[in-house]
């Protein structure tokens, strides 16, 4: 089961708060540290003729915009709730998340191109300068994943910042090894079929990514939850109810656990101390941090001739039969 992790739009403070705040100096940091020594590998793919240190370079200028990006969401996410916008701004981060696994897509994919360009038209390489260069980067960029690693992998808006960082850092491991090839038996082709490789291990994860942020975006059960089982979960363990139905469970960042149900109660219950212990089980045993149950005595509500068939699509199954 998850754990509770009790920042949903309606709870800013505690832990949630403490994450944000240190994930967002985390990702300032690597932004500086990306953006500062993108420029030096610009000019030095340039000076060396190296596809494979302008390859890194242009990770290093997305990657410096999409953490700065990843900032300013955790800048939003920590604005209150308003009017409009009643769940704050927290899925700022998974939309953030969403656009880096698509930015990371047409930078791979514009890799690719340039090096089977490349492949045609062979171009000389300084194998010595190159290296320099690719040494430094790689300590830079080892820097910036350090410096993210340890912040909170289970938010998507960190999980890209990563993401982007550790392109960076395959990137410049592939420009040392072309380098080293390069230096020790002057055979260029390594460089432009190594940023190749890069990107497609880049697309893979990126790939994975988006899946994971668009899965939020369309508001899906979080993969860690089964929706059917809480179902059933609750009418076990929680006194007076009978049966839980029209149950939607969602993230709101893919952090924060969230869900809407209506709970049929046996008649003489307390319906305030029913729905409190389906709150309570909800927090602690399935980590659904924010919850909102309609309780029922007899008839659901929404079986009404108006509208039972509009709500059949979203019934829990029990026992053989839906409500």
């Amino acid at each position: 089961m998850a754990h509770s992790h009790d920042h949903s739009g309606h709870d800013h403070g505690g832990a949630g708060h403490v994450h944000g705040s240190t994930d967002k100096k985390r990702v300032l940091i690597a932004a500086g540290l990306t953006a500062g020594f993108m420029v030096a590998e610009v000019l030095g793919g340039l000076f060396t003729g190296s596809l494979a240190l302008l390859a890194d370079a242009g990770h290093m200028l997305a990657d410096a915009i999409a953490l700065g990006l990843a900032w300013y969401a955790f800048h939003l996410a920590g604005r209150p709730a308003t009017g409009q916008l009643t769940y704050g701004f927290g899925r700022v981060k998974t939309l953030v998340a969403y656009t880096n696994g698509i930015a990371i897509f047409v930078i791979a994919l514009w890799i690719i191109y340039e090096a089977w360009e490349r492949l045609q038209t062979p171009a000389p390489v300084l194998g010595g300068p190159m290296l320099v260069v690719a040494v430094l980067g790689l300590l830079v960029n080892l820097g910036s994943f350090f410096v993210l690693h340890g912040g909170d992998r289970e938010s998507l808006n960190m999980r890209g910042a990563i993401l982007h960082v550790l392109g960076d850092l395959l990137g410049s491991a592939a420009a040392i090894v072309a380098a080293l090839v390069i230096l020790a038996t002057g055979w260029t082709p390594i460089d432009p079929i190594l940023s190749v490789l890069v990107s497609l291990l880049i697309l893979s994860t990126a790939w994975s990514l988006m899946r994971a942020a668009a899965h939020v975006l369309l508001e899906g059960v979080p993969p860690s939850l089964d929706r059917d089982l809480i179902a059933r979960d609750i009418e076990a363990t929680v006194r007076g109810v009978r049966e839980v139905h029209h149950m939607h469970i969602w993230s709101l960042d893919g952090a924060s656990n969230m869900a809407t149900l209506h709970a049929c109660l046996n008649d003489g219950v307390d319906a305030y101390q029913a729905v409190s212990a389906v709150k309570k089980r909800l927090a602690s045993a399935h980590g659904i941090s924010h919850a909102t149950v309609e309780p029922e005595f007899g008839k659901c509500t929404d079986e009404g001739d108006d509208h039972h068939h509009e709500h059949e699509h979203d019934a829990v199954p029990h026992h053989g039969h839906y409500h």
